[in-house]
């Protein structure tokens, strides 16, 4: 029975002593908080940038994709190349001009 006497007397002592803490606890806190909350910032950050590397990621396929169909059409249409000038060709190459009429 003295030992349920102390256990609760205990259980009503421990949440005053939480509230008088020293001010090194108090500090100790502040820091903890303070990082915590940075690293939940880091963590948000992290998740936009990921989000924007799936994007990302989505927008290379999509040009392999593009690419490959172009040269699959140059290849089909057995175009003229020589006939093109480098101005020309390079328009294809870089995505600026038709790959074939």
């Amino acid at each position: 029975m003295k030992s349920v006497i102390t256990l609760i007397a205990l259980a009503a002592v421990l949440p005053l002593a939480a509230c008088n803490k020293s001010p090194s606890d108090k500090l100790a806190d502040r820091v903890e908080n303070a990082a915590d909350n940075r690293a939940d910032a880091m963590e948000a950050n992290a998740d936009v940038l990921r989000n924007q590397a799936a994007r990302l990621d989505d927008r290379a396929d999509k040009a392999r994709d593009t690419g490959e169909s172009r040269s699959d059409a140059i290849q089909a249409a057995d175009m003229n190349v020589a006939g093109m000038s480098q101005e020309r060709r390079d328009a294809i190459v870089a995505n600026e001009a038709a790959a074939v009429r």
